[in-house]
This record gives C-alpha cells, structure tokens and sequence, in this order.
C-alpha cells in the first residue's frame, strides 16, 4: 500500500484544523463577543495550550501505538474501560464535523446562485427550514469523498493536498484585497479605540479551541500509513497549529474590516458579505474557493480520522468486529461506509441540531486531551515531559470546566448539554452490551 508523504500529511492536518467555522464564526461569534483584540488574544492563548497538550502527544507517538491513536494509546496503558471512554468522545468529535462541513456547502452555492436549492421544503427542525435540494447537495459531497476514500489513502491525500494549497492562497489573497480597500478609521472606531482585554471575552474563545484546532490529532490516526518520521510529523503537528491560528486571525480581521461587530452579527455570513461589498465578484469567488476548499478539506480529513479510528475499536472488540475488517487492499471499506452513512443520516436534520451536536466536540476533545496527558504524566521517564503531562491535564480539565459549568462565559447550550447527556447514556449502554458479549465468548 502506497504511504503519505510529507506534504500529503501535513495537508491532512491543516485541512481539518481550518474548517467551516473559520469562516463563519468572526461574523456569528468572535467580533460581536469578543472584538478583535480579546479574539486575538483567545485565539493565542489557546493554540499554546493545545500546544502544549501536543507535547504529550509527541510522547505518545514514540510508543508502539496502532491505528486509533489516542483510543490504542489507552488501551494499551489504562485498559478497555478508559480506552473505550476515549474512543467514545473522541469519535464524536471527529464524526460530527464531517456532516457539519457537509451542510456548509449549501451555503457556499448559495452565496453564488441565492435560493437555487430552496426547493422541495421538507419540514422545520428547531427553527432552521430544511429542503431537500441543501440535503441533495450535502449527501452528494458525502458520497464524493466517500468514494475518494474508498480508493485508497494515498489517493485522499493527494486531493487534500490540492484543496489546502488552495485554502491557504486565497485566504491570503483576500485578506491582502481587504487591508488595501477597507475603511481604517471605521475599524479603528469599532475595534481599537477604547478596547481593551477582557478576560470573560477572551476566554469564550479559548474554551472553543479544542474544537477549532481538533485537526492537530489526525497524526496519530495515520501512524501506519506515514512515510515520514513520527518526531517530523509530530513538528509538523505544531506547524499545522500555528498555521491554522493565524488563518482563524486573518479572516476575523478581514470581517472586522467591513463591518462594525452589531452589523456583523446581523448577517447571514459576514465575512462574505463584506468581502463582496469591497473587492466584488474576483474576491468574492476567491474567498469561495477557499471556503470551499476548508469545508472539503474538513470533510476529507475528518472521514479519514474517524475510519482510522471506529476500525482500531472494531479489532478490539469494542465496537462490532465487522467494522475493522480491510479489504485486500488494506483498505477500509466497512468503516469509510459506516462514517457516510451516518453523516448522511445526520444531513437530514438540518444545520442548526448538527451545530448544537458539534458544539459538543470541545468536550469530546478536551476529554481524550485529558487522558492522553494523564498517562503521559503517569509513564514519562523525563520530568520535562512529566511536567509537560501535568500541565496538560490541568488544561484539558480546564477546558472541560468551562464548557459545562452554567456561570462559565463559555457555558454549553441547553440542548448541547442534552445531546451530551445522551451521547454519554448511549455511551454507557453500548459499552455494558459489548462487555456482556466478551463475556458469553470467553466462557464458550
């Protein structure tokens, strides 16, 4: 089997750490919240705490771990029980974004043709209208990038290689049009003069980090099909990172250059609005190009992560055993089928319960960061890297906290709080089955 090379990895962390929500949230969230400056600043701080959660990870990748990553890491070192709770949350994490950045493609065709797929009104869930021509578009984007996979790894990284050169340029491009033909002194007036840090602002942004930059994590998932080192993917992890914060920057402050944070907020999508509005239709297509390309990219990286690992939990007899089975080609034809047809069941439900679901992933992700530190701390020969666990630890339960506590600036939703609650229900009763059913084995 043909294995990645430097630029295909790379590509795969990058396109899933530079989603859908870079584009979307400075206008839905960041500036009205937070401004620029405070958003500067949770953006900084949290990418150095995910940095440092990395080192744990640097440890990780020199032991003998398999397809999985964190869940194989686990398994080895703390048992199926912590094994399966990481597999579990981190599943979710992974699985949800791949229909998130499906029904974000309706909104790129809509930018370009208004209204072309509001056609076939299907019913109405939790105030958002759902049509079957947005459905339509998001199942064919499933179905295109589970047929890229189906094909082979090397093949899905080639195409995500393509997609993130393209993302990264026109971000740039755009951000440059913007600098030279937006109004200074406005922006000077909404976002500099008379702001200052806040850290109940800044810390709404810190505590979304473990969802903004979950991408970082793909490099364990792909342990086996890399060929390259595990210390220069491990490097290229903090690239990713870093790359990643200053993409999430460059267009918070290029929706900051058109729009005030009220105005901003009002619309539908700021960012292009604004975009349009200064540059015209070349900026415009340009910036959908590079959203086009980050929410393909968030696709093709996340279905990649979450095959890797739903098969690693199928050999372990974790989940149902016919999910880890390859074909002769090595490749993963029951895990890729599963991961679409999910996320195609998840399209139907429209953007707005699938954003309270991804809403979610910041726990998710906070949790496996947890474990993942935790053990490091626990087996580290180092005290660099024991401290590096500890602080860590410390961080991911951090994160945790400010997400679930009702007075955190950064507090879950109600209904992201009862998708949680059920997902870990759900969670429980699976794992008690798959247990009882190890059991009946053994004593046969």
């Amino acid at each position: 089997m043909k294995k990645l090379g430097a630029g295909e990895v790379f590509a795969i962390l990058l396109g899933a750490i530079i989603g859908w929500g870079s584009f979307m949230l400075p206008g839905s969230q960041f500036l009205y919240h937070s401004g620029v400056i405070n958003t500067t600043i949770g953006l900084f701080c949290g990418t150095m705490a995910i940095i440092i959660i990395e080192r744990s990870y640097w440890h990780m990748l020199r032991q003998d771990i398999d397809e999985g990553g964190e869940f194989s890491y686990i398994l080895i070192f703390m048992g199926r029980k912590h094994a399966f709770i990481v597999g579990w949350f981190l599943f979710l994490a992974y699985l949800s974004l791949v229909p998130l950045n499906a029904t974000a493609f309706p909104l790129v065709f809509d930018k370009l043709f208004s209204g072309a797929l509001n056609f076939g009104y299907l019913y109405t869930v939790a105030g958002d209208p759902v049509y079957a021509g947005e459905v339509l578009v998001s199942v064919i984007i499933v179905l295109f990038f589970m047929t890229l996979n189906l094909r082979g790894i090397k093949q899905s990284g080639k195409a995500q290689f393509i997609i993130v050169a393209a993302l990264v340029i026109c971000v740039i491009a755009v951000f440059l049009g913007m600098l030279f033909k937006a109004d200074m002194n406005a922006f000077r007036e909404n976002y500099i003069d008379h702001q200052s840090p806040q850290p109940g602002q800044i810390l709404q942004v810190v505590a979304i980090t473990p969802f903004l930059f979950i991408g970082f994590d793909a490099v364990p998932q792909l342990v086996k099909d890399m060929d390259i080192s595990r210390h220069k993917a491990s490097l290229m992890a903090v690239a990713s990172l870093l790359i990643g914060m200053g993409c999430y920057m460059l267009l918070n402050f290029t929706t900051a250059l058109a729009y005030g944070p009220k105005e901003a907020y009002s619309m539908d999508w700021a960012l292009g609005s604004g975009v349009l509005e200064n540059l015209g239709i070349i900026g415009f297509l340009m910036l959908v190009i590079a959203l086009g390309s980050a929410v393909s990219g968030g696709i093709n990286g996340f279905m990649i992560c979450s095959t890797k690992l739903i098969s690693s939990m199928g050999r372990q007899n974790i989940l149902p055993r016919w999910i880890g089975k390859t074909t002769d080609r090595g490749i993963l034809r029951n895990a890729i089928i599963s991961v679409s047809v999910v996320s195609i069941f998840a399209c139907f439900f429209g953007r707005e319960v699938v954003s309270w679901i991804v809403d979610m992933c910041s726990f998710g992700a906070a949790v496996t960061y947890f474990y993942v530190c935790l053990n490091t701390l626990r087996i580290a020969g180092e005290k660099t890297e024991k401290a590096a666990g500890l602080i860590g630890a410390i961080l991911s339960v951090s994160f945790m906290l400010l997400l679930i506590i009702p007075s955190s600036p950064a507090a879950l939703s109600g209904p992201a709080r009862f998708f949680l609650a059920v997902w870990i229900l759900v969670g429980v009763i699976f794992f008690i089955r798959m247990s009882l059913k190890d059991r009946k084995r053994a004593e046969t």
